[in-house]
């Protein structure tokens, strides 16, 4: 069949799709009508789940163990022991790290009936100096990076301190210093052995794919059941959401060794251990570390969720402030959230960029400079400390620790800013919250709200069959026929509604922003670093400005959406057109086109596939948002898993409604992905 009689019979296709959506409006809307509404036959999912859940902790093989309470053995389940120990062990390794660096007492864990410290009051551990730590860090930001790191890292502790932030910080950085390491040797182990084992791998992949969709709080609420609640639980959910950009870059770096990388190490005499440790895992290097910078961010975006199941440090601090409505003050925090995030990401990117010269033949104090460096700043860190406490003998010693909100503080400054604006614009803002809500969102709202159930599985079944054939029209109907089963099939309409709104936005904002920078080499650069600063912010942060300025509202949703979700339209735009090869600009300038022809006929075209996996991650990240978004409003399929925190059996409830919205993710992807693949195949660049 010729390329013009396919199309026109998808158009005919389509036009029948059209036709068919419009008869199903005309439909009754009552609940014993299926054409508008299925009935909830999987309803009992959740209770099932609870159950399951129940069976496990309190039930499931029991185990003799040793209760001190009673002094005598006692019959307990094995799974809720080892989830308690686990609990107990990675509460040891947090209290560990935070008392290296805000001192503190011998901690107590038992594992498995073991104990593996015991309470000493007397053996109590002093703070390091903030001095030794920021100097520390500086020297560590000039050994990865150079003096420009190290003035920034440098500085990022210097600001954290000065502003009375320290403790909070220091409870933030130890919480993601035990998190990460855990997440990456997970990812790292995972990995591995899907890069061994295709079975393992093809098992993953949709694993994988769920897990990166599913929204964050999906993933406290049943470790809040198994593992309790505090720093250990927050750092359990912290690891799980990590763990998958970590095994997809292993993976994929593994991939990527070249052949005869491993030839010539079997013909080395490697066996299969000393290949992977020895060949591959070095080879792959650079994707690998990169994996591990992604982890470090995928913690700092846990940061202030984790707070809501008992995580302490900057989090908490900042949910605090945003419930009492001081506003400078979340902003104040905010920014020492998005310094950390922004110096672990430098620090974890140079250290993948670095090279390491094995041939050089270096002195003793060459090789050991940065440690000789280090000790000469605690030296002198333990020596201004003593200092401070001369000078400072009345009050609190500056040059040790300076104590939680007791430095400079600049929230009387951020909330009269934000009074000024709220008082000279507040008509304008009112306006044009107003307009948005009446005039764009309400109808579209109501738009989804009207379509029957079988208006939505045609259209979406039709658009998959067009684009990916009858595979993916089954998948589609599949992931909506869940949906569809369950007894929230509204509220996942009106978070359909939000995620279609803003990522029509963000992806036209995000193409016209891309297509401008793109056309010069240094706008190029100066964008995808403006790409690199906004997606390292933990995607909380972007609720702060907006709920200043437009309240608790769909419009405050909406824009902190755009903000976030235009990062990934942009990157990818720009790097697609920055793709397509020069030798193609210049037929297209011998032809005689002019710029705005050759962007439409030539550059578009060939970086659609780059543009349109721009798109499938500006609805996962369109998505993120908009179910951490329901902590400031919205009605939507987040505000149910919001809640579900709170309820007494509410595992169920929130494990099936992430899979919801993983779905929702899910079911775009397939047509998106489908249609760059097809893309790619016809540029003949699969």
């Amino acid at each position: 069949m010729s390329e013009a009689l396919r199309q026109n019979k998808y158009l005919q296709f389509a036009l029948l799709l059209v036709v068919f959506v419009l008869l199903c409006m005309l439909i009754t809307p009552t609940e014993s009508n299926w054409f508008w509404r299925l009935p909830p036959l999987i309803q009992q999912l959740p209770f099932i789940i609870n159950d399951s859940v129940d069976y496990l902790m309190f039930e499931w093989w029991p185990i003799e163990v040793y209760d001190p309470e009673i002094e005598d053995y006692e019959e307990k389940p094995l799974v809720r022991e080892i989830t308690r120990s686990t609990s107990g062990l990675i509460l040891f390794m947090i209290e560990f790290v935070r008392e290296i660096l805000l001192g503190g007492v011998k901690t107590i864990v038992t594992f498995m009936g073991w104990d593996w410290a015991t309470e000493n009051k007397w053996a109590r551990w002093p703070a390091l100096p903030w001095t030794v730590v920021a100097g520390g860090a500086a020297i560590l930001g000039y050994a990865l990076g150079g003096w420009r790191l190290s003035l920034f890292v440098g500085a990022t502790f210097v600001y954290i301190a000065v502003f009375g932030q320290w403790e909070p910080s220091m409870e933030t950085l130890s919480f993601v210093l035990v998190a990460a390491p855990a997440a990456v040797l997970l990812g790292l182990l995972f990995g591995v052995w899907a890069f061994r084992n295709r079975t393992v791998e093809a098992i993953l992949n949709p694993i994988l794919n769920i897990m990166q969709i599913v929204p964050h709080f999906s993933y406290l609420i049943p470790v809040m059941v198994f593992f309790g609640i505090g720093d250990h639980a927050g750092a359990i959910a912290t690891i799980i959401f990590a763990t998958p950009p970590m095994v997809r870059l292993t993976l994929l770096g593994l991939k990527q060794v070249p052949p005869e990388v491993g030839e010539a190490g079997l013909m080395s005499g490697c066996n299969s251990w000393q290949l992977l440790v020895r060949v591959l895992l070095p080879t792959a290097r650079r994707d690998i570390l990169i994996g591990v910078n992604q982890v470090i961010m995928s913690c700092l975006a846990m940061v202030v969720i984790a707070s809501l199941i008992g995580a302490k440090g900057l989090g908490n601090d900042l949910l605090i402030a945003l419930n009492r409505l001081r506003i400078g003050l979340a902003l104040e925090i905010g920014v020492c959230i998005v310094l950390i995030a922004i110096m672990l990401d430098r620090l974890s990117l140079a250290w993948a960029n670095k090279q390491t010269d094995y041939f050089a033949d270096l002195s003793f104090v060459q090789r050991n400079k940065y440690s000789l460096m280090f000790g000469g700043v605690f030296v002198a860190g333990i020596v201004l400390a003593w200092i401070g406490s001369f000078i400072f003998r009345e009050g609190f010693n500056y040059l040790y620790l300076i104590p939680h909100n007791k430095g400079i503080t600049t929230e009387n400054f951020w909330q009269a800013g934000v009074d000024w604006i709220w008082d000279t614009f507040f008509y304008t803002l009112k306006g044009f919250n107003e307009w948005l809500i009446v005039e764009v969102l309400v109808p579209v709202k109501t738009a989804y709200l009207a379509m029957p159930v079988a208006a939505t599985f045609v259209l979406a079944m039709g658009i998959g069959f067009i684009i990916g054939g009858i595979r993916s029209a089954l998948i589609i109907g599949g992931l909506l026929l869940f949906i569809a089963l369950t007894e929230w099939w509204d509220r996942a309409l009106i978070t359909a509604y939000l995620v279609t709104v803003s990522v029509v936005i963000s992806t036209f904002l995000g193409v016209v922003v891309g297509t401008i920078c793109a056309q010069h080499p240094v706008s190029s650069r100066f964008i995808l670093t403006v790409c690199d600063t906004f997606q390292t912010f933990p995607s909380f942060i972007y609720l702060i400005p907006v709920m200043m300025l437009f309240g608790v509202t769909d419009t405050s949703v909406l824009i902190a959406i755009v903000i976030y979700a235009t990062v990934p339209a942009t990157r990818y735009t720009v790097e697609g057109l920055l793709s397509v090869p020069p030798s193609l600009h210049e037929a297209g300038s011998m032809s005689g086109v002019n710029r705005l022809q050759r962007w439409l006929f030539i550059e578009l075209p060939m970086s659609f596939p780059h543009m349109a996996l721009g798109v499938n991650q500006t609805v996962v990240f369109a998505l993120s948002m908009v179910i951490i978004g329901a902590m400031i409003g919205t009605d939507d399929l987040g505000q149910l898993i919001l809640g579900a925190l709170s309820e007494k059996n509410g595992v169920g409830n929130g494990l099936t409604l992430g899979i919801c919205v993983a779905f929702i993710g899910l079911a775009i992807d397939q047509v998106l992905r489908t249609w760059a693949n097809q893309r790619k195949s016809q540029l003949g660049l699969a």
